[in-house]
């Protein structure tokens, strides 16, 4: 495991390099783009969204892997707005209703446990406050039939990814009004992460 994560870090910019300049990199800066207050992205992996934070935001980097997070560090540097925790999804360091954004970017797919993670992404966000989410989702027909088959090997290899769950219906049943903003692919639409969604959800009630 140890060395599997080692490797899986050490290749992760690169292997997304492509995805990131021809979409992703611009989905993010949209999904972040207005984002003030006190903001934790979770599953913050090598930096990704670092860039794309208004300068306006006090950013929480959540990351357990020390592979990812070495990186994550080293990109930091001296950005004032930003500092890193080791911390999973399932238990954030925040007082309750004391968040006004919490960020997912390509993380609900793998945290250890969604429902654990959306319930503690409620209990630290402010009753105004905004989960943000850019996240591959199971497909439908044929598609969603292959991403089952394929999904104990993709998660062996991709450090648990899982490829065939139904994020937006469960951001729904932990207690939050979501709103898709689009639903797209990221190069041909076959490949087992796609489709893609990005939206927004706040605190029902």
């Amino acid at each position: 495991m140890g060395l599997r994560s080692a490797l899986f870090a050490a290749q992760y910019d690169a292997a997304m390099r492509q995805a990131e300049h021809e979409e992703l990199a611009s989905r993010r800066a949209a999904l972040l783009s207005g984002l003030n207050g006190i903001v934790y992205d979770v599953g913050a992996g090598t930096g990704a969204n670092l860039r794309h934070f208004p300068p306006s935001c006090q950013v929480t980097a959540v990351e357990p892997d020390p592979n990812m997070r070495k990186r994550l560090e080293a990109k930091v540097g001296s950005v004032g707005n930003v500092r890193v925790v080791a911390a999973g999804a399932e238990a954030l360091q925040a007082e309750d209703a004391s968040v006004d954004a919490v960020v997912f970017t390509l993380v609900l797919c793998s945290v250890p446990d969604q429902a654990t993670a959306l319930a503690e992404t409620r209990r630290v966000l402010k009753p105004e406050g905004r989960l943000l989410f850019l996240e591959h989702v199971r497909g439908t027909g044929a598609h969603a039939t292959f991403q089952d088959l394929l999904r104990p090997v993709w998660s062996f290899a991709a450090q648990g990814c899982q490829l065939n769950r139904n994020t937006v219906a469960a951001i729904s049943a932990a207690g939050f009004n979501v709103a898709v903003q689009d639903e797209f692919s990221v190069g041909p639409g076959w490949l087992p992460v796609n489709p893609m969604v990005m939206g927004t959800a706040t605190p029902e009630g």
